[in-house]
């Protein structure tokens, strides 16, 4: 899987880490299917309100919202723009998933929602900008890294 992180995104979530300071914040990711397995980032939700310095848990009623006008805005063309997973920040230690992450992110992908896969961003501020991971949660096989392209999608 690639996913292309177009600038203005970058800019957007850049603010919004700046602004959090050393309080988890994150929300959900949206995306545009390019071809198979080839994603462009195209909106996220940020949740300011669930977090601390070391936790996060998005509200799911609030999301849920987002999403639904999401859809609307793409009329509902599941196919080719559609949720691709989670996001959150780790400003107060490496960009990773913990253990905890990853268990949230496996029930997510085998629980009950019908959800095939789920991408998970973690992101932490640096001075020279963005330090970030993407794993790839699938129910067919074990976590694995994401290749992400910042140049890609303007």
């Amino acid at each position: 899987m690639r996913v292309a992180f177009p600038k203005p995104l970058r800019k957007r979530l850049r603010r919004e880490l700046a602004r959090a300071g050393r309080v988890e914040i994150g929300g959900v990711l949206m995306a545009e299917q390019l071809a198979p397995g080839e994603f462009r980032l195209v909106d996220f939700t940020v949740d300011r309100q669930q977090g601390s310095a070391a936790h996060f848990v998005r509200s799911v009623e609030e999301h849920q919202r987002a999403l639904e006008e999401f859809f609307e805005r793409t009329g509902h063309d599941y196919a080719r723009f559609n949720y691709i997973g989670e996001w959150h920040s780790h400003p107060n230690h490496s960009p990773v998933p913990s253990r905890e992450d990853v268990a949230s992110m496996e029930s997510l992908v085998h629980g009950e929602r019908d959800i095939p896969f789920a991408l998970l961003m973690i992101f932490r501020t640096r001075w020279c900008g963005l330090a970030l991971s993407a794993t790839l949660f699938e129910r067919t096989g074990p976590p694995r890294p994401v290749s992400v392209n910042p140049r890609k999608g303007r």
